[in-house]
């Protein structure tokens, strides 16, 4: 197939960039700057262009790019470009495909488990409401500007994607290095609950997703289980063989990390209920399993 990526220099869009390649799957990734080559397209998120002739003969595309939600801290200018650069850029790419002759049958837009909020110890799917704050505003926001193609009739799902298990990026690639260091513990009180997923099931999944043709709608990608942060922090100790414990009290993050600790701290217990429905199996299922995998990719 014909694949369209934004977000590809990304840790989940540069993945399966690689998995999609490696397969036989012409890529085209979508960049900011001068195309370098063939296989790249121009498109300009925040002035709502994309040029269409990187969609054209496209099967599927997969919208990733967004801006970091822990990169810098949350001033009002940070969360604004959190926000604009999910629901300007899904508003620029929805609009290309809606605008087509013969659209891609199928729209993967990347989201993520921060639309349930702080459910405590209340499981959630896809089913469940959006939750409370900045975060779930986002999702929110960011799914509907798919509106334009899916009132095309292109096929939509949003990937709403929990912490992905990696070790050369993400929320993970900055947990690594500390618990190597023997300074790894639990956040606050350690009762939140963390969806995780393995990266290689965050690309199989995404891959599932563009050849599931009955998926459309919220698919979560997350383990099957989701786990506490003591019980996350016991699995690193194990499998690192380091001890786990330091902690990091909650009124300490507050300080550090601002407005973004309420999320770090929060909990989020959702369930992939339609990926397991829709035939999926998880290579790595439980923690550990995912922790060694990122260690040895």
């Amino acid at each position: 197939m014909r694949i369209a990526v934004t977000g590809a220099t990304g840790l989940i869009g540069s993945a399966l960039g690689r998995s999609l390649k490696a397969d036989g799957h012409e890529l085209v990734r979508f960049v900011r700057r001068e195309p370098a080559g063939p296989g790249e397209a121009r498109w300009d998120p925040a002035r709502g262009y994309v040029d269409p002739a990187g969609l054209a003969g496209c099967e599927a595309v997969v919208h990733l790019a967004g801006a970091g939600v822990g990169d810098h801290r949350w001033t009002a200018a940070y969360k604004r470009e959190i926000r604009d650069s999910r629901v300007k850029g899904t508003a620029a790419i929805a609009s290309a495909v809606a605008a087509m002759d013969e659209p891609p049958a199928t729209l993967v837009c990347g989201s993520a488990v921060g639309y349930y909020g702080d459910t405590g110890d209340r499981a959630v799917d896809e089913d469940s409401p959006a939750g409370e704050g900045f975060l779930p505003e986002v999702c929110v926001q960011w799914e509907a500007a798919a509106a334009p193609a899916r009132d095309a009739g292109v096929r939509t799902v949003f990937a709403r994607t929990g912490l992905v298990v990696a070790a050369e990026g993400g929320a993970w690639g900055k947990l690594f290095p500390i618990f190597k260091a023997g300074i790894g513990g639990r956040l606050g009180n350690g009762r939140q609950y963390w969806s995780y997923i393995s990266m290689h099931d965050e690309i199989a999944a995404l891959r599932h997703i563009i050849d599931t043709p009955a998926l459309a709608g919220p698919v979560n990608l997350t383990a099957p289980e989701p786990l506490t942060n003591r019980e996350v922090t016991a699995a690193m100790g194990r499998v690192l063989h380091r001890p786990t414990v330091f902690a990091v009290p909650a009124p300490v993050m507050r300080v550090v990390l601002g407005e973004f600790a309420q999320d770090v701290l929060g909990s989020q217990r959702a369930r992939p209920a339609r990926l397991l429905e829709s035939g999926f199996v998880f290579r790595y299922p439980g923690i550990e399993e995912s922790i060694r995998a990122a260690l040895e990719a």
